[in-house]
């Protein structure tokens, strides 16, 4: 067996093809079109909202989201020290300036350092304007302390659901809360556009205003006509014809994931100091589950007698793709300057953690090679011990 094993690779069937050639054969090759109207329509059911907005990235997602809400120069915004880059890259596009939250122990915002990053210590008596707490890798926030937190300060919350499409907190899709929502369609999340990601949101004119920004903020007249800075954001129609067959095959994808974290949890039962992050079966009935797009493992070096780092380089020797857990933006050189509100959970987090293989394209092979390549380390391990 040979081949590099990634982390997420894309799940494409014949229907993805049937309907791509679909969407060329239409003469919709240009941005926009009838593809595009069907699936935000499919993408706004799926995730029990009144409206969705088809983008090119989930960034685009964000930045409009946050420009919509107000948020501009000078502003703060609070966001989660636990993630991915392009959520802090979003709030600096607007002007304004992060606040970074460090997480509790699911990884995700802690509400109680939320409501420390309102104090006047942290702000310098500027105004926080938005709260964009972020799904770590599939797992839905806290949203109603979140959304206590943020309606004691009058401040809307943009939920970051880029990594959590399909997953549901107290029986609400990810995408359902905060007065708007960004996801995505990277080419690493479970369903794909390629490139692509949606605003979605209950109230008409953020959706409006959205779309606006989105087609270059053009003026409803014959000629091209601006009164406001708009951007090229808007997902092609043949990307949306990608994204319905996806979407529609969704909750299946997500059903092998949770499978790979139940063979995950059997692999790792009895090593020592290595434990799964997160429970394949939810809470609440299944009411609170998140999406199983990444399975990561935690590794206590002293009780496992091994780093995650010493497990990624094992796997890398036969070219098995693992990723340490997000690096915190209040640990990135470009952010070193940023507001912070952390405690070393964040930190701790992304010592110890390792994201493995998850995509449900992996098969029985791929999965005996994981097997072998986990066991012939462990096995090294006790040989030299």
């Amino acid at each position: 067996m040979s081949g590099r094993i990634f982390l997420s690779s894309p799940d494409v069937t014949d229907a993805e093809e049937l309907a791509l050639v679909r969407a060329i054969r239409s003469g919709w090759v240009a941005p926009l079109g009838p593809e595009v109207d069907a699936f935000e329509a499919e993408l706004a059911a799926y995730c029990g909202r009144r409206h969705a907005v088809a983008l090119s990235s989930g960034t685009a997602a964000l930045h409009l989201g946050l420009l919509v809400l107000g948020v501009g120069p000078g502003d703060l915004v609070a966001t989660s020290t636990m993630t991915f880059a392009a959520t802090i890259n979003a709030i600096t596009y607007t002007g304004a300036e992060p606040v970074l939250v460090d997480c509790d122990e699911s990884g995700n915002m802690d509400p109680v350092l939320l409501a420390k990053a309102f104090s006047d210590k942290v702000t310098g008596g500027r105004p926080v304007r938005a709260v964009v707490p972020v799904d770590l890798l599939g797992k839905v926030v806290d949203h109603a302390r979140i959304g206590t937190v943020a309606a004691e300060y009058n401040v809307p919350v943009l939920s970051d659901a880029a990594e959590s499409l399909g997953a549901v907190r107290d029986g609400l899709s990810s995408a359902a809360y905060g007065l708007a929502a960004a996801v995505s369609f990277n080419g690493n999340k479970i369903m794909t556009t390629s490139g692509g990601g949606a605003v979605l949101t209950d109230d008409a004119a953020i959706a409006e205003r959205v779309r606006y920004l989105a087609t270059q903020a053009r003026q409803p007249v014959v000629h091209y006509e601006h009164v406001d800075i708009g951007y090229n954001y808007r997902l092609s129609n043949i990307l949306a014809a990608l994204g319905r067959p996806q979407l529609a095959r969704l909750d299946g994808m997500i059903e092998r994931r949770r499978q790979h974290r139940y063979w995950y949890r059997e692999l790792f039962a009895d090593v020592a100091g290595v434990t799964v992050f997160g429970e394949p079966s939810g809470v609440d009935g299944g009411r609170t589950r998140d999406n199983f797009w990444l399975t990561s493992v935690l590794i206590d070096p002293a009780e496992a007698g091994f780093t995650s780092e010493d497990l990624r380089l094992a796997l890398a020797d036969d070219d098995i793709e693992a990723r340490p857990l997000w690096k915190p933006m209040h640990l990135q050189p470009v952010f070193a300057d940023a507001r912070t509100v952390v405690n070393g959970t964040s930190e701790r987090l992304f010592a110890a953690g390792l994201s493995l293989p998850s995509g449900s394209v992996l098969g029985d092979e791929e999965f005996a090679r994981i097997n072998l390549a986990v066991t012939s380390f462990l096995r090294g391990l006790r040989a030299t011990a």
